[in-house]
């Protein structure tokens, strides 16, 4: 990864159909491809900056540029993060959304399934920054009837609408075989299909399975074994890339980088012999708690 010279912010991971790139806005918008194997250098400068609200493909910067916790999730101050949501789709404030929609049932470890929507035109990508190991899609339609779909198939399945993080990084490393992956997606496709009440104005779409473990790099993947949970002025990360899920980027030895943080930061190369110098959380062997987590 290369960091653009001053006057660039980092927004996170951004994902799309040629692999993960992290992104960045300044004069305009840019990304840096990422790939397994990649040394990844980076400094923090200044303080970490609201990066305002991004819609329709523009961004347009917080008025007052205010600054952001180094351990929130999000890169948004509250007024802008109100106005985000003020029209989201995500939030239910934007139902006249006229676009075609698609449910998704989507597998990230064993026993760890949601159903989901997206917009159809952005394909699976969605599934990519959600970190989705194996997924499929279920239906597609106007955004109503989509809703409504997800919320019947969610209750009557009993599967939840997100997944924890935390708990999607601790089972990457081991993961079944792509076959009893693939097999557990298929059987709950066959359930969800079977079940009564679905909406007249969503079509239904057979089962075909994708698996995104070669598109995050899974195989040989690392255990987590540390944790960055903030970046600081002047601090520094130093790593080879194993491979990204979501917005996570999985370091060979065992560190985790929730690009999330990342966002709102203007990052600087680090200098040669820099070592990562960050606060970080040493993460324990084993499944985490099953609750939700403040990053989601």
């Amino acid at each position: 990864m290369t960091a653009p010279a001053a006057g660039w912010w980092c927004t996170g991971i951004r994902w799309s159909a040629g692999g993960p790139a992290i992104g960045w806005c300044g004069r305009g918008e840019r990304g840096s491809p990422l790939a397994p194997g990649q040394r990844l250098a980076f400094t923090a400068r200044g303080e970490r900056h609201c990066l305002g609200v991004r819609r329709a493909g523009r961004r347009t910067p917080c008025p007052v540029a205010r600054s952001v916790p180094g351990r929130a999730g999000s890169a948004q101050c509250p007024e802008c993060a109100r106005l985000d949501r003020s029209f989201s789709v995500a939030a239910d404030t934007n139902a006249a959304d006229p676009r075609t929609y698609r449910v998704y049932l989507a597998w990230f470890g064993p026993g760890m399934v949601k159903v989901g929507i997206t917009a159809e035109e952005r394909g699976p990508v969605r599934l990519l920054e959600q970190g989705a190991v194996t997924w499929a899609w279920l239906g597609r339609g106007p955004l109503m009837a989509a809703r409504r779909t997800e919320e019947l198939l969610r209750a009557a399945l009993g599967v939840p609408d997100r997944i924890a993080y935390a708990r999607k990084r601790a089972v990457r490393a081991r993961l079944p075989q792509e076959p009893e992956r693939a097999r557990e997606v298929a059987e709950l496709h066959a359930r969800a299909a079977a079940l009564p009440g679905w909406p007249e104005s969503l079509e239904r779409v057979g089962c075909e399975i994708t698996d995104h473990a070669g598109a995050f790099g899974l195989a040989g993947l690392p255990e987590t074994a540390r944790l960055v949970t903030e970046l600081v002025p002047g601090g520094t990360v130093v790593g080879r890339l194993a491979g990204a899920a979501g917005p996570d980027l999985h370091f060979e030895d065992g560190l985790v980088v929730d690009t999330r943080l990342l966002a709102g930061w203007e990052l600087s190369a680090a200098p040669d012999g820099a070592r990562t110098d960050v606060p970080l959380t040493v993460v324990a062997p084993g499944p985490p708690e099953a609750e939700q987590g403040g990053l989601f």
